[in-house]
């Protein structure tokens, strides 16, 4: 049997947040003025995927654009699988949360010549119809996590603890069922475990693309929160569906990281390495397409013509252009020895975007009472079988928005209940894996077999591949409670619940391709939801 572990210290608090990224925060900042309320965060504050995040924000913020062309190109891209109420909900209510970070000091790129100096200067990216990237040049996810992070000290109630890895959620068992009353949490400081009781609780942990070995996603997003709600028996769904951005900067030297759609939003012209354009055979909007076509064309030109990756050319685009641009791309390019002015970049797919994940309501709520989930983590149904560019950093705003004000309206959960920290069963193992080499057996069996194309032979390798490594740090973590212990424990969960989400669909639809199930087919246009009691 699992065995239980109490808690070194305990703490009493109404809104416990998983997580310092943007719906973290707008989460916080929107109930820290009615109650106490604490973010925890595995790194520094500002350490998260939000922060990564280049490319820009979706939104209808000009007269020549709408709410139902963006609803419109978001239900395209999700390839017939979104949930059409939750994308009404994102597109009218987007706008707005924008004009909020505007209004808390965001600062983005504004129109060249207007001389009002109001106008934003709205960008383009794959799959929209209309000019409506709201950006700050290259780097709006920082912008954005810097503006709330600045709100955030302000808010009196608000304190962020870093450095605090979430172990799991405490769960209580209810006549009515179970209901999260909050967090354990392992300090890093001193190695005691917190328990942090909390009346309403919101995971906001980001993503899961460590799993993949190439992947445009910082070290921290390796599925905490889609494995900690799978083992408090939440609803997952649509894991299946990995985005794979079509251009992250291929290196010999490894250091990959994502060269934005918006590059190619402003004019990028993908080649292969023989110096010819592509992307036209494959789609009539070429670079312009969406992102599952984009990142499978370029997977079928590097197969066919057994090419180590293609490149981006934007030397047409000229220096100053580029410098002003993107500074950012441009500067970490040159810092590897690429002027991407003079020469082409030299890009592949890598894992970048989980569409799936917990389970919500178009509230937040997932299918425990007193847990939420808002960003990457959870799945509203927005993005479908595959996300529109830029809609992330604005399914976090929204969804993070809506959930704290339900939230505040929630009946809280009893925190004087007592959880304990439950370990996996500490069985015996011949194993002498160390956990650096898990991690690494996990990333190649995903990318190997679980990547932008899959059969059903490959998915049926990588189930027996991740399950062994299931038993093997399972009975880690049953002997250990350390961060990097749970955190591998963490990703060989997630990696278990894609292949197993991948199986259960017996179609291609949007970031699922099956060769054995090329067809996308009606009978097939449905959620797949998993949950741990499952059979």
């Amino acid at each position: 049997m699992s065995g239980y572990r109490k808690a070194d210290v305990e703490h009493e608090v109404d809104y416990l947040i998983i997580g310092s990224g943007v719906a973290g925060l707008t989460f916080a900042l929107n109930v820290g003025k009615f109650g106490k309320t604490v973010i925890l965060t595995k790194k520094n504050r500002a350490e998260s995927n939000s922060n990564y995040a280049q490319g820009g924000i979706a939104g209808v913020m000009s007269d020549d654009d709408s709410i139902e062309q963006h609803a419109e190109d978001t239900l395209i891209a999700g390839a017939g699988l979104c949930y059409p109420k939750a994308v009404e909900v994102l597109v009218a209510e987007g706008p707005e949360r924008i004009r909020d970070l505007i209004n808390l000091g965001a600062i983005f790129t504004m129109a060249e010549g207007d001389p009002t100096g109001t106008v934003l200067a709205l960008g383009r990216e794959g799959g929209h119809s209309k000019n409506r990237i709201v950006h700050s040049v290259d780097r709006t996810g920082w912008e954005c996590e810097r503006t709330l992070l600045n709100a955030a000290r302000d808010v009196e109630n608000l304190e962020i603890l870093e450095h605090f890895f979430v172990l799991d959620l405490a769960i209580a068992s209810t006549e009515s069922g179970d209901v999260c009353c909050g967090a354990f949490a392992l300090e890093h400081l001193t190695g005691n475990i917190h328990l942090f009781r909390a009346k309403q609780t919101l995971l906001a942990t980001g993503g899961c693309g460590r799993v993949y070995l190439h992947t445009t996603n910082p070290a921290i997003a390796t599925g905490d929160g889609v494995a900690m709600a799978y083992r408090a028996n939440a609803k997952i769904a649509n894991m299946e569906f990995i985005q794979f951005h079509p251009t992250a900067l291929f290196h010999p030297e490894g250091r990959s990281f994502l060269i934005s759609e918006a590059v190619r939003g402003e004019g990028g012209i993908l080649k292969n390495l023989g110096g010819e354009r592509f992307m036209q055979k494959y789609h009539p909007l070429a670079e312009l397409a969406p992102r599952d076509i984009v990142a499978r064309a370029i997977h079928a030109e590097r197969t066919s013509r057994n090419e180590s990756n293609v490149v981006l050319d934007v030397t047409h685009l000229g220096r100053e252009f580029l410098e002003s641009r993107f500074p950012t791309i441009f500067q970490r390019c040159l810092s590897l020895g690429i002027d991407i002015s003079q020469t082409p970049i030299p890009v592949v797919p890598a894992a970048h975007y989980a569409c799936g994940g917990v389970w919500t309501d178009l509230d937040g709520q997932t299918s425990i009472d007193g847990l939420f989930a808002a960003g990457e983590v959870a799945c509203t149904g927005v993005h479908g079988a595959n996300r529109l560019a830029s809609n992330s950093l604005l399914e976090a705003m929204v969804f993070g928005y809506r959930s704290a004000l339900t939230a505040l309206k929630s009946a809280p959960a009893n925190t004087k209940s007592n959880p304990k920290l439950s370990l996996p069963e500490a069985t015996d193992t011949s194993a002498t894996e160390d956990v650096a080499g898990i991690r690494l057996q996990l990333e190649e069996t995903m990318d190997r077999l679980v990547g932008i194309v899959r059969s059903n032979a490959d998915l049926n390798t990588a189930h027996d591949e991740v399950a062994k490594l299931d038993v093997i740090i399972s009975a880690m973590a049953g002997k250990e409670v350390s961060a990097d212990v749970w955190e591998a424990r963490n990703m060989v969960t997630t990696g278990s619940l894609i292949v197993q989400c991948a199986q259960m669909r017996h179609e291609s639809r949007g970031l699922q391709y099956n060769t054995d199930f090329p067809e996308t087919l009606e009978s097939e246009r449905h959620a797949t939801v998993v949950t741990r009691g499952q059979k």
